[in-house]
């Protein structure tokens, strides 16, 4: 993995952010902030963008969202200066599953991602802004991210970045220490965390994704070069099992001869 040009970074984004949402036809921005670190920079960015009297800050807290993510997406938006909403999703999901109380982890996560997102919607109408998405390169590769969850947004800043670089530009626009360090999770239960799902960490999956989406290198290749065959068939797998996520929603073109009747005289 190359280091990024941080600061050539961090003046393209914050300028191309603000182009276009005002070529949406909006002057303003509203994030989630979970406490972690993609969230951190993408409301930052905001806010060097748009300023903070045009971010919003919504925090989102499910009973499993530990009290340490919850102390420090408040610091964020205390910080940053931005308005904020805080908004527990525990009464509606639960009240979601009374109707399927043998619902797994999995299920119940991907339901409190898509209920923040709803409800991140909604308060974007409120405050007739757009949604900014927080999901880096490294998670829209994997898959590892939920449909119409925390995958939706109007516009996403940091979808270009792998993690690690991610990571490389929060130092640069003053995400604290602390925010940068920390093991990233998703909170979507208790003790989850990004690379306890993966299995592997991140430097490690950001230099194979790298090989593989910018070198464009084979399997033989990746073997070639020193990657482990497990680790490459693992994270090709992922990608390939996961592809349906990247594509958008089909709209069936209905042919003409089809759709309409022809009477011929």
């Amino acid at each position: 993995m190359r280091q990024i040009d941080i600061e050539g970074v961090k003046k393209y984004l914050t300028e191309e952010l603000k182009n276009e949402i005002e070529r949406r036809g909006f002057k303003r921005g509203v994030v989630g902030v979970s406490g972690g670190l993609d969230s951190a920079v993408a409301v930052t960015l905001l806010s060097l963008s748009v300023g903070r009297e045009n971010t919003v800050g919504v925090i989102l807290p499910y009973n499993g969202m530990g009290e340490e993510e919850l102390k420090d997406a408040v610091a964020i938006i205390k910080n940053l200066g931005v308005k904020s909403y805080r908004i527990d999703i525990q009464p509606m999901v639960d009240d979601y599953f009374k109707n399927f109380p043998d619902a797994d982890k999995k299920r119940r996560g991907n339901k409190m991602a898509r209920e923040r997102m709803s409800i991140l919607y909604d308060i974007s109408a409120l405050e007739n802004a757009l949604v900014i998405g927080t999901g880096n390169k490294t998670e829209y590769n994997l898959g590892y991210f939920t449909l119409f969850g925390d995958g939706a947004c109007a516009i996403n800043p940091i979808g270009n970045l792998y993690k690690t670089e991610v990571r490389q530009l929060a130092s640069c626009i003053g995400v604290p220490d602390k925010i940068i360090k920390k093991v990233p999770t998703a909170g979507l239960w208790k003790g989850q965390t990004d690379e306890g799902e993966l299995g592997y960490e991140y430097n490690e999956i950001d230099n194979l994704l790298y090989h593989i989406i910018e070198l464009k290198h084979s399997r033989k290749k990746l073997l070639d070069v020193g990657f482990e065959e497990k680790f490459v068939d693992d994270i090709t797998g992922r990608i390939k099992n996961t592809e349906f996520k990247r594509i958008l929603p089909l709209i069936i073109t209905i042919p003409e001869q089809v759709k309409h009747v022809h009477k011929y005289q």
